[in-house]
């Protein structure tokens, strides 16, 4: 998914400078960095809030949220329990879509280009949809998990450039590439030798299209983070052993316009660890956010700095 810069701009700026003008803003966590980096950013979990570049809240919503995007009119879209929902700063809901009868649970939850929101559900009938404005259907996508267990079958789904989707299934140790009519045309695997086999659990979470037509993946419970070629090959990973041991069933994550990553370390319990940490191409880590409240089930980074991200989430 990719917004206009210009339009990001023109919406999201005006929302967080809306908040530096209150009085009694509630500070919520920490975030810490020797290179200066500040990020305001939404946290899906827990606790889902918006946070603006001082860990100040400037918004925040009831629910356990799964995934989540601030949109380019300032709203946010986040998947809240089984429903996808697009919330004004007010807390207005103003466009939602809730689980289909039958299914478990909705997971996914994607503005997309032409207006329509991806989600995926999970259940007896595991499927990916496009959503339209007025909560018909535009697209439905079969998918095809290798496990009756609804909560193990997909995790987060994107729609890439060339029109097909991206399905992480973490069981399968794969990730999945869908046409519209349910095809499987390609299928990157997770339980690769060199990554430690399934002993190592690499239960593929979140899968991001990157430059050069890489995929960025978490890989939950194998604590690392990998980037694979077109064909698979691991072209870039990082792992415990190079962070410290920041890794915690890492789940949501973003590459940034510069190159970094920003990583979810879901299961993150040690008070001395962050709950959202960022790397760079050396595997350095250069930037942390510290909250005991908070379990990070997803994140959308929306300014460095003062700076506009994009949208490889």
């Amino acid at each position: 998914m990719k917004f206009i810069l210009p339009l990001l701009l023109a919406f999201a700026l005006p929302f967080f400078s809306f908040a530096k003008n209150e009085t009694s803003i509630p500070i919520f966590g920490k975030q810490v960095s020797q290179n200066g980096i500040k990020h305001s950013f939404l946290i899906c979990g827990n606790k889902t809030v918006l946070l603006n570049e001082n860990s100040e809240i400037v918004w925040q919503t009831e629910g356990y949220g799964r995934d989540g995007f601030i949109l380019p009119n300032g709203h946010i879209l986040v998947s809240v329990g089984n429903v996808a929902k697009e919330i004004t700063r007010k807390g207005e809901t103003v466009w939602s879509y809730k689980l289909s009868k039958g299914n478990k649970e909705l997971g996914s939850c994607v503005r997309l280009q032409n207006g329509n929101t991806l989600v995926v559900e999970r259940g007896v009938k595991p499927q990916l949809l496009e959503v339209s404005k007025t909560g018909s259907i535009a697209v439905t996508v079969p998918l095809k998990p290798e496990t009756t267990n609804a909560h193990m079958q997909t995790r987060m789904a994107r729609k890439l450039a060339n029109g097909n989707y991206i399905v992480p299934h973490l069981l399968a140790f794969a990730i999945k590439e869908y046409k519209p009519d349910g095809t499987v045309v390609r299928t990157i695997k997770t339980d690769l030798a060199e990554l430690g086999g399934r002993r190592e659990r690499n239960w593929p979470f979140t899968a991001i299209e990157v430059k050069g037509r890489k995929l960025l993946v978490n890989l939950t419970n194998g604590n690392k983070t990998v980037e694979f070629d077109h064909g698979g090959k691991v072209v870039w990973r990082v792992d415990n052993s190079h962070v410290g041991g920041r890794f915690a069933d890492p789940c949501g994550g973003q590459r940034l316009s510069n190159g970094n990553t920003v990583i979810c370390s879901y299961g993150q319990k040690k008070g001395d660890m962050p709950k959202l940490f960022e790397v760079n191409r050396k595997k350095e880590v250069v930037w942390e956010y510290f909250n005991p409240m908070v379990r990070a089930h997803e994140v959308h980074v929306i300014t460095t700095n003062g700076e506009v991200e994009g949208t490889l989430k």
